[in-house]
């Protein structure tokens, strides 16, 4: 019961870190030049300028009927850390609009933008949180229909919301430096939780797979044997499969090679790999 509370503790705490990165890259980056990543930010950036009602409280406004119809939807559990994601954002937005933007170039803001969202985005993520706006929409659409595709929800939702933008402030500009925010938003989630280094799964087809499978466990790296059979030749084949970090794929294809020069080798990325020496 101790370490759930802590775990929950340690969520909501990371939600608070994850929505203040948020605000910087907001407030600090897109809003002062009109940019945004979508979700409800970005029509909050309207109602900033055309009205003059604080990004943060838009942002609250916008999401309230979301919330009621979440919490009638998704249940207690979920909504409880979505609306601390929500009002933290909108909170440390309104704090961080009142500081002088870093810059007022729309392809710097476009980039650092885009960089500092993604990274509390995805903090908001690990946490199993959200900040309301598209994520919200996406997880109430798929309660009406399961078989939907939460990313095209998101996906065609941001879009929707940039054009808006475009529309509003009729400028082009903004949805083209607002389209590369968004990549690099996406980019930057996908490094986080995949990883920087990503690990290569290594097939090695040869006549000599014993030697080499005791060099490459010399590197301190498993090899699996796996049967297979030539299809064309109607041979039967020892398959080596060895997953590896990046550092190590040029050493064991080198391995491979020095000791059969005809060996086949096929190197692919591996998107997960758990157990000893990995995960």
């Amino acid at each position: 019961m101790e370490r759930k509370t802590s775990n929950e503790i340690k969520e909501i705490f990371g939600t608070i870190i994850g929505s203040a990165i948020m605000a910087i890259g907001i407030s600090l980056f897109l809003l002062p030049n009109q940019l945004s990543t979508g979700g409800f930010s970005g029509l909050a950036t309207i109602t900033y300028y055309f009205f003059n009602v604080p990004m943060g409280l838009a942002t609250i406004i916008l999401n309230i009927p979301l919330l009621i119809l979440a919490l009638y939807k998704l249940g207690v559990k979920f909504i409880g850390k979505t609306i601390i994601g929500t009002f933290s954002l909108s909170i440390f937005i309104d704090i961080f609009d009142k500081m002088t933007p870093i810059t007022y170039d729309n392809f710097l803001a476009s980039i650092y933008g885009g960089i500092i969202v993604g990274i509390g985005t995805s903090i908001i993520l690990k946490n199993y949180a959200s900040t309301g706006g598209t994520d919200l929409i996406s997880n109430i659409a798929k309660s009406y229909k399961p078989t939907i595709k939460m990313g095209t929800v998101i996906m065609f939702t941001d879009i929707t919301i940039v054009l808006i933008n475009m529309i509003c402030f009729r400028r082009i500009e903004i949805g083209l430096y607002s389209a590369i925010a968004i990549y690099l938003m996406g980019k930057v989630l996908d490094l986080i939780f995949e990883g920087i280094n990503f690990t290569k799964l290594i097939f090695i087809i040869s006549d000599k797979n014993q030697e080499i499978s005791e060099k490459i466990q010399e590197l301190e790296r498993g090899v699996t044997g796996l049967y297979g059979k030539g299809m064309y030749t109607d041979d039967k084949k020892m398959v080596l499969m060895c997953a590896s970090p990046r550092k190590d794929v040029g050493r064991i294809r080198k391995i491979a090679k020095d000791i059969d020069k005809n060996c086949f080798i096929i190197i692919s990325n591996a998107r997960e790999v758990y157990g000893e020496g990995f995960k």
